[in-house]
C-alpha cells in the first residue's frame, strides 16, 4: 500500500448564493436579507458547557485546601459522531504557565466529562478546560468497525497514514517540549511504522501497522490542537492552608484571665492558661478585641447605659485617648507582652486568632485625625451606631463611601498587614454584613496577597445571602446558624444543605455552641448533659468548632426570654476556677483527640445522615474515600431524659459484606465489640453516656 495511492484531501467547496459573502477563517460569515449581517466567525465547533465547579459564573473564587483534589465536570460536545479529547488546563494566578490533567466521558449519552485537580501550594488557582477533535482516534474507532465488517479500508489507511504523517512533521519542529526524550522515542516509532505501511500492498498488515497500540499510544500524545476550542471563561480557585478547614477554636476574653476576683487580667495571666488550654486539644486561640476602650457613654454591666466607677467598658468600642486599632489596652500589658503571648501559643503548638472590630468608640484618634471618614447628624454631632429600636451609644460607624474613603480603605488594609506582622494570621473579623461588601472583596485579596496563609472568620449572624456573598467575596469561614439550629429536623435539613448543596464550593462553617452574644435557650439554666451534646455535636459535626471562655464550666445562666448571658463579660471582668466542679474539660480534651486520630472528622463534605427510629437520638457518620476510616456518631438530643431506640448503619457503603460482620471501637467509654448484620440498639443517658462515636472496621469485606 504505497504512497501513490494516497488520495488528495478535498479542497474546501467554494460557496455560491446570494446570502453568502465570504469565507473566514474560523466559520461563516453570512449576510442576510436587508443587509443585516450575522458574525459567526467566533463561533466554536465543539461545546464546552456547564462547567462546576464555579460561581456566580466564574465571577467568585472556589475555595480547597493544600493538599485537596476538586472533581471538574463539563459537558462537552460538538455535532457529528467525532470522537473528542478534553483537558482541565490549571496554572497558578501570579504564572503564565499551565498544565493539564486530562478529563474522561462519563457519560456519553449524555456528553458529560469529568477530571480532577490536585493542589499542593496555599495560593490562588485558575482553571479552564479545553477540548479538541480527536482525529486519530475518530479514524481508529470508524476504520475498525469497517474491518469487523469485512470492508475494503483501502482508502481509508491513506488518511489514517496522512494522519500519522502530519503527526511526524509536528514532531520534528516541536521545541521546548517537557518531555523530550518521549518526542524522539515516539518521532522513531511513527517514522518505522509509516515505512513498514510504505513497503506492503496488503490491505490487513497496513491495517495492523497503523492501528497497533504503540502508534495509537503515540498518536493520543501528540494531538493536534491547532483547532481546539477553550472555554470562553477561566475560573479562579483559592487554596488556603489546612486551618481553614480543620481546627478547634477557644474563645478567650483576656482581661478575664486574672486570678483574682474583679481584677483587670493581663496577657501573662493568659500565658498562664495556655497549658490548661493546650491540654484541651486546641488549636487556635481567639481572643476578644485587646485595643483601648473608649470613656464616653462608655457601657456598664449588662449593657446598661449607666456606667458605674471601675465598670470596663465593652472592648467592642475601640479607640481612646490611648491608641486605637494598632494599640493595645494599656492594662492588659505592652506590645512586648503581647508578643510573649503569641509566642507562648506557638510553643504549645497552637495559633492566636484576633477580634478585627471595625467600629470606633467617641474618643478614638481617628475620629479628630480623620473626621471625614465618620457621618455627623444636622447637629454637629457624630452618629452613633444603631440597628432600631437597639442603640450602641459607644460606637460609631466609619463611612466606606466617604469623599476619602480611599484613605479610610488603605488604613485599614495597613492595620490588617501591622497584625499580621506581629505573627497573626486569623482574623475574626465583628459584624462583617454591616460593612462594605466591596471593601471586603479588596482587602482579603490585598492581605493574602502578602500573607497567602491569612484566614478570615465572618461573625454574622444575618440573612442567608448576605452571609453567602461574605464567603463568596473571600471570608475563609463563616459563623453559621448552628446555634440555632437544634431538633434532629434542624440539624439534619441544614447539614445537608452546607455539605451537599452549592455552599460546599465557598461556604466553611465554623460551629459555635455559644458566642459573646448568643446564649441559646437550649442552654439557659441547663444540666451539664446540654452542654455536652451541643459540644458533641459541633465537634463531630463540623471539622472547625469553638468554644467561649466559660464553656468548659457548663456556664448556664442567661437574661430570662433573651438569649443573651446574665453578666456577660462583654461589659464586666469575669474571674473563674478553670477546674471547679462538674467542667467538661475531659470530655473536651478526649474528643479533641478523637479529632486529631481520625481524618474522617477532619473533612467536612463527607458527613451523612443515617436513620433512627428515635427522633431525640440523631445518628451520622463520616468517611474517607477509601474506607480506611469511618466513624459513626450517635447523640441524645434529649438534656434531661435517657434515649433508647436503634440506629442502622450503612454496610453497603462501608465496605461490609451482606448479613456480614464489623468491629467497632466506642472512642468515648473504650468499649469493643462486634455487629453483625446493619442494626444497632443502643441507650444514652444524660449522667452517663449522652452520646457515643464508634469507629468501624469491615471483618467480612464486601469489596
Amino acid at each position: 500500500m504505497g504512497t501513490e495511492r494516497k488520495i488528495k484531501p478535498k479542497s474546501t467547496p467554494v460557496l455560491t448564493g446570494s446570502d453568502i459573502a465570504s469565507v473566514s477563517k474560523r466559520g461563516w460569515v453570512i449576510k442576510e436579507k436587508h443587509n443585516h449581517l450575522m458574525d459567526l466567525s467566533a463561533s466554536l465547533p465543539i461545546i464546552i458547557e456547564d462547567v462546576s465547579p464555579q460561581i456566580n459564573a466564574g465571577r467568585y473564587a472556589v475555595k480547597r485546601e493544600v493538599g485537596d483534589t476538586m472533581d471538574v465536570t463539563a459537558t462537552i460536545f460538538k455535532e457529528g459522531h467525532d470522537l473528542l479529547k478534553a483537558v482541565i488546563l490549571c496554572r497558578h494566578a501570579d504564572s503564565n504557565e499551565w498544565w493539564e490533567t486530562p478529563m474522561t466521558q462519563v457519560n456519553q449519552g449524555l456528553s458529560q466529562w469529568y477530571g480532577q485537580l490536585w493542589f499542593g501550594d496555599n495560593k490562588r488557582y485558575i482553571y479552564t478546560i479545553e477540548a479538541w477533535v480527536d482525529e486519530y482516534g475518530t479514524w481508529l474507532d470508524g476504520t475498525g468497525k469497517k474491518l469487523d465488517a469485512g470492508q475494503d479500508v483501502s482508502l481509508e489507511l491513506v488518511e489514517g497514514a496522512d494522519m500519522v504523517r502530519a503527526t511526524v512533521a509536528r514532531l520534528e519542529t516541536l521545541k521546548d517540549v517537557r518531555d523530550e526524550e518521549a518526542r524522539k522515542a515516539d518521532l522513531f516509532l511513527l517514522k518505522k511504522r509509516l515505512e513498514a505501511f510504505d513497503k506492503s500492498e496488503d490491505m490487513y498488515y497496513c491495517a495492523g501497522v497503523l492501528m497497533s497500540s504503540d502508534v495509537a499510544a503515540a498518536m493520543d500524545r501528540w494531538p493536534d490542537r491547532e483547532k481546539a476550542t477553550r472555554y470562553d471563561r477561566e475560573l479562579e480557585v483559592y487554596v488556603d492552608r489546612e486551618r481553614a478547614r480543620f481546627g478547634a477554636w477557644y474563645e478567650m476574653d483576656v482581661r478575664s484571665q486574672g486570678k483574682e476576683p474583679g481584677v483587670h487580667g493581663t496577657f501573662k495571666d493568659a500565658m498562664d492558661r495556655v497549658p490548661d488550654i493546650a491540654g484541651m486539644g486546641f488549636d487556635v486561640i481567639y481572643m476578644m478585641p485587646i485595643h483601648p476602650i473608649g470613656y464616653a457613654h462608655r457601657k456598664g454591666k449588662n449593657n446598661s447605659l449607666v456606667c458605674e466607677e471601675g465598670d470596663v467598658g465593652s472592648p467592642y468600642a475601640v479607640g481612646s485617648p490611648e491608641g486605637g486599632h494598632r494599640s493595645i489596652h494599656p492594662a492588659l500589658g505592652t506590645m512586648d507582652d503581647f508578643r510573649a503571648f503569641v509566642a507562648k501559643v506557638r510553643e504549645y503548638g497552637m495559633e492566636v486568632a484576633m477580634d478585627f472590630a471595625i467600629q470606633c468608640s467617641p474618643d478614638h484618634p481617628w475620629i479628630k485625625e480623620h473626621p471625614e471618614w465618620f457621618t455627623f447628624r444636622p447637629d454637629g454631632t457624630i452618629k452613633y451606631a444603631e440597628n432600631p429600636p437597639k442603640k450602641y451609644q459607644d460606637i460609631v460607624n466609619v463611612n466606606f463611601y466617604g469623599d476619602r474613603s480611599e484613605e479610610l480603605w488603605i488604613e485599614l488594609r495597613d492595620t490588617f498587614l501591622f497584625w499580621a506582622n506581629e505573627g497573626v494570621r486569623i482574623f475574626r473579623v465583628d459584624n462583617p454584613h454591616t460593612k462594605a461588601i466591596p471593601f471586603w472583596e479588596w482587602v482579603i485579596r490585598e492581605i493574602q496577597n502578602v500573607y497567602p496563609d491569612t484566614l478570615f472568620l465572618a461573625e454574622a449572624f444575618t440573612r442567608p445571602p448576605m452571609m453567602e456573598m461574605l464567603a463568596k467575596v473571600g471570608f475563609t469561614q463563616s459563623y453559621s446558624y448552628f446555634a440555632w439550629r437544634q431538633s434532629r429536623y434542624e440539624l439534619e435539613t441544614y447539614l445537608n444543605e452546607l455539605t451537599q448543596s452549592k455552599l460546599k464550593d465557598y461556604m466553611r462553617p465554623n460551629f459555635f455552641p455559644t458566642t459573646p452574644d448568643i446564649m441559646p435557650m437550649y442552654l439557659h439554666d441547663a444540666p451539664q448533659a446540654a452542654f455536652v451534646t451541643r459540644y458533641i455535636l459541633a465537634a463531630t459535626l463540623s471539622p472547625s468548632y469553638g468554644i467561649l471562655n466559660g464553656y468548659e464550666l457548663c456556664e448556664n445562666d442567661g437574661i430570662p426570654g433573651r438569649e443573651e448571658f446574665n453578666n456577660s463579660e462583654k461589659y464586666e471582668i469575669r474571674n473563674r476556677d478553670w477546674n471547679q466542679e462538674y467542667n467538661i474539660k475531659d470530655l473536651i480534651a478526649k474528643v479533641n483527640w478523637i479529632r486529631g486520630e481520625n481524618y474522617a472528622l477532619q473533612l467536612f463534605e463527607n458527613l451523612r445522615f443515617y436513620t433512627s427510629e428515635n427522633d431525640n437520638i440523631i445518628f451520622y457518620g463520616k468517611m474517607t474515600d477509601d474506607r480506611s476510616n469511618m466513624i459513626f456518631v450517635a447523640v441524645n438530643l434529649d438534656p434531661y431524659h435517657g434515649q433508647a431506640g436503634r440506629v442502622w448503619f450503612p454496610t453497603e457503603e462501608m465496605n461490609v459484606a451482606f448479613a456480614g460482620r464489623f468491629h467497632v471501637e466506642e472512642l468515648l467509654s473504650g468499649r469493643e465489640f462486634d455487629v453483625r448484620g446493619n442494626e444497632l440498639w443502643i441507650n444514652l443517658y444524660p449522667d452517663g453516656n449522652q452520646a457515643e462515636i464508634y469507629r468501624v472496621t469491615p471483618i467480612d469485606r464486601a469489596w
